[in-house]
């Protein structure tokens, strides 16, 4: 008979090669089931290659899906309809899409504008740089009408860029605490559209629960800037001290105004399922006065069982928000897990979903849902798959890129900016402007029609400026 210790180390180890063997993982559904024939690799073998992007029955994901599900048995390819789950064929599903973008991306490399110019679709550009040193985790940029901009700093702070492209050594005094847990600390920056006369700076960060700094929700205050301090506070959105909590990730956060109201992000705070709870206030995108009130014509403000402030749900982590100021239509970009990044209309009272439907997989390759659509659910105008973290988005309204004009730029933090050209409220094309400067945490058009991007890894600000 083992001892105790004997049995606990055995169970350990069985338990560990248990975990290790994972046999729901994706690269392990693939190893066992396909790739005997189609190589280790996806590159090929007694089947064709699974990478190179050229499908013969068919390479959207529901064909490709039903190809895993119900084979081609022409070719002698068997079905696996009863040995998989839909689950876990979805996986398989973005496990090939991630070989193929590495095959592409190791084929035709994007633009990486490190030194010259780049020729994009409509534009030769370059890259000049605005603030190279003296950031922290910059995280949001936002511009003031006298030619200062505004820098929040991840770790809690609130940096100022003179008018003539200097940052103050000293950050502004006397900001609202921000605590930096995981992803959270001091996040989103935006001025008041009528900021000439009331001065009204808005912050969005993670707020510690008082008397318990590991506990943490989104809070949003506005202010004012007095002899470089923070003065004049009022909070705009604060949840309940029971919607606090010690999960570090996801809390969405982005910022837009448009025709007298304030929209703002939520992230589902690793809640899943709460997400799809109208009483909690995580996975939502608000809508609010300026002031916080909040309008009576919100889809859910005469509802006793939801929080009247929400416009939409069922989201999970977006960090881009921005209006086309076209139709003002609203879009929004959001991470998925592994796969299913998204870029979203974001219409009155719907829903997004999440986590009931998604395009990706969990991080360790094992399945999520086998679900990308259902009734009553929307669906991305595009997503993402393999993701590109998604984080920062612009309507780009200015007038040194004639050719972009009302285009929206995209962030991800894997190094990508994706120009996304939108007509009638559909996407008719997506471009990879650029990578290789870093994780693009925020995109922003300056008042002087220059195409701002936030970097971290390493910390700096750039520009876009047309390459003539």
């Amino acid at each position: 008979m083992k001892s105790g210790r004997a049995a606990c180390f055995a169970t350990y180890l069985a338990l560990a090669s248990t975990l290790l063997a994972r046999p729901d993982r994706a690269n392990d559904l693939y190893l066992e089931n396909c790739a005997s024939c189609h190589g280790s690799n996806a590159d090929g073998g007694m089947g064709g290659s699974l990478s190179d992007g050229l499908w013969k029955h068919g390479g959207s994901d529901a064909e490709m899906a039903r190809s895993i599900s119900q084979g081609v048995q022409d070719l002698g390819m068997p079905g696996f309809e009863q040995t998989l789950s839909p689950e876990q064929i979805r996986s398989l599903v973005v496990f090939l899409r991630e070989k193929e973008k590495t095959a592409k991306t190791q084929a035709s490399p994007p633009p990486q504008p490190k030194k010259g110019s780049v020729k994009s679709q409509e534009h030769s550009y370059k890259v000049e740089t605005v603030i190279d040193g003296g950031l922290k985790t910059p995280w949001s940029l936002a511009f003031l009408p006298d030619g200062r901009c505004l820098v929040t700093e991840r770790p809690g702070t609130l940096r100022v860029i003179d008018a003539d492209g200097n940052l103050l050594p000293e950050p502004v005094a006397a900001t609202p605490r921000a605590v930096e847990l995981g992803q959270g600390g001091m996040l989103d920056v935006a001025v008041s559209p009528d900021f000439a006369l009331d001065g009204w700076i808005y912050l969005a960060f993670s707020d510690p629960l008082e008397g318990e700094k590991m506990r943490s929700m989104l809070k949003i205050v506005r202010g004012r800037i007095r002899d470089h301090a923070w003065s004049d506070e009022e909070v705009i959105f604060q949840a309940a001290p029971n919607f606090y909590t010690p999960a570090g990730q996801h809390f969405g956060t982005r910022m837009a105004f448009d025709s007298g109201y304030l929209y703002f992000i939520v992230g589902e705070r690793g809640g899943k399922m709460e997400v799809q709870d109208l009483t909690r206030p995580n996975g939502k995108i608000y809508r609010v006065f300026p002031d916080g009130s909040i309008p009576q014509d919100n889809p859910f403000a005469t509802d006793k069982n939801a929080i009247p402030g929400i416009w939409s749900y069922g989201h999970r982590n977006p960090q881009g928000l921005a209006i086309d100021p076209r139709d003002h239509a609203i879009y929004a970009t959001e991470h998925g897990p592994r796969g299913g990044d998204e870029f979203n209309l974001i219409c009155k009272g719907a829903n997004y979903g999440w986590p009931v439907i998604s395009h990706g997989m969990n991080y360790d390759g094992s399945p999520l849902t086998g679900l990308t659509e259902k009734e009553g659910m929307e669906q991305p105008l595009v997503q993402w798959t393999p993701s590109i973290a998604a984080c920062g988005l612009t309507c780009y309204t200015g007038d040194k890129f004639p050719g972009w004009k009302y285009d929206f730029f995209a962030g991800g933090l894997r190094g990508e900016l994706h120009r996304i050209r939108v007509q009638d409220r559909k996407v008719v094309a997506d471009e990879i402007l650029l990578s290789g400067l870093g994780r693009i945490r925020d995109v922003r058009t300056g008042p002087d029609g220059f195409l701002y991007i936030v970097l971290n890894q390493p910390d700096r600000i750039v520009r876009l400026v047309p390459a003539e």
